[in-house]
C-alpha cells in the first residue's frame, strides 16, 4: 500500500504541472552538451549489442524519447502520469508511449537491448529502489545496457539523501551506493559522468549518469 500510494501520488504531481513541465524542459538538451555525447554513447553501445528496443522509463512529455529515436534507437516511452503520456502522444506521434510503473513493465523478460531511466528514480523511496533494478535487469537482454541518472548526495557517507523537489519529495544517492546496489540486481558499471553543478543552477548537486551493462 506505501509503495502504491507513493506511485500514485507522485502521477497525480506531474498530471498537474505536465503542460509547465513540458514547457520547461522541451529544448532541455540543447544546451547540455554533455547529456547529448553520454545519450550518443549509449545508443551506440546498444546498437553494438545488436540494438534492440529501448525503454525510456519515466519519458515524461518524450523529449528524450524522440531524441533516441533521432539517434537511430527503437525507442519507445513509460511513464506514471497519464497527462505526460498523452503530451508524448500528442507530440510525437510516430513513437510509442505507454502508462506503466516502473516497478512492474509490461515487457518480457530479456526483450530490450536498453533502459534509460534518465532522473525517473528520484522519487522513488530508497528502500523500493533494489526491485526496480531487478525490472530493469529483467526486461534487459544479455549485454543490454541501462543508463541511469540522479543527484548525487553531499558525499560517501550519505547513501542518500531526501530534498524538497519542486513537484513531489525527491532523493539522492551516493553514486558509489547506488552502482553496488546495480551489482547486486546483475548490472555491471561500464561508466560514469558526472557534471559538477553550474554556478546559475538552483540546486547545487552533482548530477551523475551510470551506465551499466547486463551479463
Amino acid at each position: 500500500m506505501v509503495e502504491h500510494d507513493a506511485l500514485r501520488a507522485t502521477s497525480e504531481a506531474y498530471d498537474a504541472v505536465a503542460a509547465t513541465y513540458v514547457d520547461m524542459f522541451r529544448d532541455t538538451l540543447r544546451d547540455r552538451p554533455l547529456d547529448r555525447a553520454i545519450l550518443a554513447a549509449f545508443a551506440e553501445v546498444v546498437r553494438a549489442e545488436g540494438g534492440g528496443r529501448v525503454a525510456d522509463l519515466g519519458c515524461g512529455p518524450g523529449h528524450i524519447t524522440a531524441h533516441l529515436a533521432e539517434l537511430g534507437l527503437s525507442a519507445f516511452g513509460v511513464d506514471a502520469s497519464p497527462v505526460m503520456i498523452a503530451s508524448a502522444r500528442r507530440d510525437h506521434p510516430g513513437l510509442r508511449f505507454d502508462v506503466g510503473s516502473m516497478a512492474a513493465l509490461d515487457i518480457a523478460d530479456g526483450e530490450l537491448g536498453g533502459v534509460l531511466s534518465r532522473w525517473s528514480v528520484i522519487h522513488t523511496p530508497p528502500h523500493e529502489l533494489p526491485p526496480i533494478l531487478v525490472e530493469f535487469h529483467r526486461v534487459l537482454a544479455p549485454g543490454g545496457h541501462l543508463l541511469i541518472c540522479f543527484s548525487a548526495t553531499d558525499g560517501p557517507s550519505h547513501p542518500t539523501q531526501a530534498f524538497d523537489h519542486t513537484v513531489a519529495t525527491a532523493y539522492r544517492w551516493s553514486p558509489d551506493h547506488l552502482a553496488s546496489l546495480l551489482r547486486e540486481s546483475g548490472l555491471a558499471e561500464v561508466a560514469r559522468l558526472v557534471r559538477e553543478p553550474e554556478p546559475t543552477d538552483r540546486r547545487q548537486f552533482q548530477e551523475v549518469q551510470l551506465l551499466a551493462r547486463k551479463a
